[in-house]
């Protein structure tokens, strides 16, 4: 079976807040992307789930969105929010931020979902024993911005104010909590008015594909109004300013005929002391003594819809960057399963919920894999 290995052609989405930052002058940064220089304010807004392959396709329902389309950027593996936020909050991989998943396990807390900062799959919420600045420690590179005299913000939902991944991977710049297109839209206007830079996020367009299906009416219908958000930005873009439009991954709809389920699939679970990720992309963590049966299990019962390495396998793979850290690497499943094509790795009995849903993310594809970046100057 061919392996997927990274793009090396591809600029990878961590490298755009650094290059945005280093062009409107502040020092410690690398301008990977080759911005121009001496931005007069900038906005990175990051549409969650709009991946470069649907952009194309739906272009007709983001006229302005589709008149920006220029380089196509990779995400890395795993293609998941919250690896591509990490991204794009520490210029770092995932081998390098340590966010390998939607779930992944923590050495003495388990395996924690690290959007709701809790056990997964359910749990009390563990920020008073994970810290979310213990388990991502390098400065973001908000805060090493701010550090260099920019005036950051962070404009995102008010409800995930303060939670655990904003405090490991958002943190150092002012917090802006907006509730609909409309605030997210001013707020970032007065940040570029002002000069300053800001992070922006939606989120509700991979809700709808989730929910409903990427392409779906549904999303169709919330990309329109995501492309008029996009308009009334660049309408108002001062002079110098910069917008760049980015996305964490993109999204495929599986088959249920390309399904497994872990939980009633016979011997998946043997040997096996905790599964993480996601439907798309899992971590399996195993009792000693047993890698090489499960290995094998996994590799028999997934066949050609799944790419199934050992930890050792996929970090020689590249799959998590050319570095992973010794305090990383731990959190890597001691096999990892990359599901191919329309296939999905599900647990109906553990996660219900996920498990229903239709459109999924998280592998190696290139649907899942590339998000384009769409820039607009004032």
């Amino acid at each position: 079976m061919d392996l997927p290995t990274p793009d090396p052609d591809l600029p990878h989405l961590a490298d755009v807040v650094p290059s945005v930052l280093s062009a409107m002058g502040a020092d410690g940064f690398e301008n990977r992307l080759g911005l121009p220089d001496d931005l007069a304010g900038a906005c990175v807004l990051l549409i969650d789930g709009l991946g470069a392959e649907l952009l194309d396709r739906y272009a007709t329902d983001a006229p302005m969105l589709a008149s920006l389309r220029g380089r196509t950027l990779t995400v890395g593996f795993p293609s998941t929010t919250a690896a591509g936020l990490a991204a794009i909050g520490t210029g770092c991989r995932s081998g390098e931020h340590g966010f390998v998943g939607y779930s992944f396990r923590v050495p003495d807390a388990g395996v924690i979902n690290a959007l709701r900062w809790r056990p997964h799959p359910w749990g009390e919420d563990l920020r008073g024993t994970v810290l979310p600045e213990q388990l991502q420690p390098s400065p973001t590179t908000f805060e090493r911005g701010a550090s260099a005299g920019i005036a950051v913000s962070v404009i995102s939902g008010a409800e995930f104010t303060g939670s655990g991944l904003t405090r490991a991977v958002l943190r150092g710049g002012r917090y802006v909590g907006v509730h609909a297109l409309g605030d997210l839209a001013a707020a970032v206007r007065t940040t570029l008015s002002d000069s300053g830079f800001c992070y922006g996020y939606h989120s509700e367009l991979d809700m709808l594909g989730h929910l409903y299906g990427p392409g779906s009416p549904q999303w169709r219908m919330q990309l329109r109004q995501i492309d008029t958000l996009v308009e009334s930005v660049v309408e108002a873009l001062p002079s110098g300013a910069l917008l760049a439009v980015v996305a964490d991954h993109g999204m495929v709809e599986v088959l249920e005929s390309d399904t497994v389920d872990v939980d009633t699939t016979a011997g998946l679970l043997d040997g096996v002391e905790a599964i993480g990720g996601e439907p798309r992309a899992r971590h399996i963590y195993i009792e000693d003594g047993a890698q090489g049966d499960v290995l094998a299990a996994w590799r028999t019962a997934l066949d050609e819809r799944a790419w199934v390495l050992s930890r050792e396998e996929a970090v020689e793979a590249g799959w998590f960057g050319p570095q992973v850290s010794d305090a990383v690497r731990p959190r890597i499943g001691d096999v990892v399963a990359a599901a191919r094509g329309s296939a999905a790795i599900v647990r109906r009995t553990v996660e219900p919920l996920e498990s229903s849903l239709i459109g999924h993310h998280g592998s190696l594809t290139f649907a899942e894999q590339t998000v384009p970046l769409l820039l607009a100057y004032g």
